[in-house]
């Protein structure tokens, strides 16, 4: 349901689409529908949103936003994200209320995962 003045989509930039959702297929069980040879979204996974090709990406060093998963099994999530391609940028750390680890998926974008 769409709610007035919430967050509703979020799109990313990925320098390789196929290896973006490759990555997103395998480590999160992602499913994706392609519009064209550029734009793939995906749909059902807390938040809507897509990918589009592009030479930039999201990362905190640039300013991005920062999306950060959940996980009921945070070590087990990391080993699942690398097994699936990505680089761990910050290994887990603790922070108030939880830890978390951060990484940078194929297609070059940064996100986190935490934990209780």
């Amino acid at each position: 349901m769409h709610q007035h003045g919430k967050l509703n989509y979020v799109e990313f930039a990925s320098r390789d689409l196929a290896a973006t959702k490759a990555f997103f297929g395998n480590a999160f069980d992602w499913q994706f529908t392609d519009y064209g040879d550029d734009y793939t979204a995906f749909s059902n996974e807390g938040l809507d949103g897509g990918f589009f090709k592009s030479d930039k990406v999201a990362t905190q060093a640039s300013g991005a936003p920062l999306l950060v998963f959940y996980s009921a099994e945070l070590e087990n999530t990391q080993v699942a994200v690398e097994a699936a391609g990505a680089e761990i940028s910050q290994a887990i750390f603790s922070f108030p209320g939880g830890r978390r680890f951060h990484f940078v998926e194929p297609g070059g974008n940064e996100f986190a995962v935490w934990s209780e």
